[in-house]
């Protein structure tokens, strides 16, 4: 008699066990679905532009896990125009091992834009979205890309300041002023959203765009690291819902909430390379302007080191 009374509380401890774990699970989910909508809520008011990904013809390969390639896109388009991808990126994360790796290429790139010919890397965004940018990608440089994500300049600020509200500390090597709307002065300073969005765009002075993509990839890796110092998995949802509501992207919220997760619990640094590796390109003059003619058999080779290793 002893031994079913115990099999009984241990049955009604099993039974209270799971309902307690579903309950906390439930919990979490609602929690995490109210906090999203908040967030992307609270963007929207704020953004009166549509930031709903409308680019129906990307055809990258959908990933349900493992390696993901994003294209990232920093557009420069005015109201009502497609604009040319003022900054450009191949955003590389392993939901296995956690690896974050960030690839730039430069824009004046001298490339073979498919349909068009020759011509500057971020002309075939402007030609024909990500898509079309994609294609380029992958028959110049041999990689493809999984999805895309559009940021508009003017929701960058935004962004920035709700991962990094207290704002980064950047050293800057030199005043900085002309075509940003606002001065920078030499020296240690902690910048915040709008200033920042001028740290990342300055490029007039001799450094010219190799300078704006140094300073690109510095930002990207301490807003990394400042997404791991201040904000928990309980501040993810409503986070990804603020950033959604700036980002036009086809990236399903299933697999940017497990970057997101990934990226905040991951402690390791983000690696970063740039294309055209250094000695692998002379400056050129064009009909299209000035432009980098590069070794693209180095190129590649150097890309695919870099994402393999």
């Amino acid at each position: 008699m002893g031994r079913l009374k115990k099999k009984s509380k241990l049955k009604k401890r099993i039974k209270l066990s799971m309902l307690t774990f579903v309950l906390i699970i439930g919990g979490v989910v609602t929690y995490s679905i109210i906090q999203f909508n908040q967030g992307l809520s609270a963007a929207k008011k704020e953004n009166s532009s549509d930031s709903e990904a409308v680019h129906t013809d990307f055809a990258g390969e959908e990933v349900k896990f493992g390696e993901v390639k994003v294209l990232l896109i920093g557009s420069d388009a005015r109201e009502g125009e497609q604009g040319r991808s003022d900054t450009l990126m191949i955003g590389y994360y392993n939901q296995n091992t956690n690896e974050v790796k960030v690839v730039s290429l430069m824009r004046d790139i001298y490339v073979d834009i498919p349909g068009y010919g020759m011509n500057k890397l971020n002309a075939a965004y402007s030609f024909g979205g990500p898509e079309l940018l994609r294609q380029t990608i992958k028959q110049n440089f041999d990689t493809d890309i999984n999805y895309y994500a559009i940021v508009d300049f003017n929701g960058f600020p935004k962004i920035v300041d709700v991962i990094a509200p207290d704002g980064l500390n950047i050293n800057i090597a030199k005043k900085m002023s002309k075509n940003i709307g606002m001065t920078l002065e030499k020296g240690e300073q902690t910048l915040h959203g709008e200033e920042l969005l001028g740290y990342v765009r300055f490029r007039k002075d001799s450094e010219s765009d190799f300078g704006r993509v140094r300073r690109q990839q510095e930002v990207l890796s301490k807003l990394k690291d400042e997404a791991i110092s201040v904000n928990s998995i309980v501040k993810l949802p409503k986070t990804l819902g603020i950033a959604t509501g700036y980002v036009d992207t086809n990236i399903s919220n299933n697999i940017l909430f497990s970057i997101g997760k990934g990226l905040l619990t991951s402690d390791q640094d983000v690696e970063t390379m740039r294309l055209p590796v250094d000695g692998s390109f002379t400056n050129q003059r064009v009909n299209v302007g000035a432009v980098l003619d590069i070794d693209f058999d180095q190129n590649k080779q150097a890309l695919e080191d870099f994402l393999s290793r």
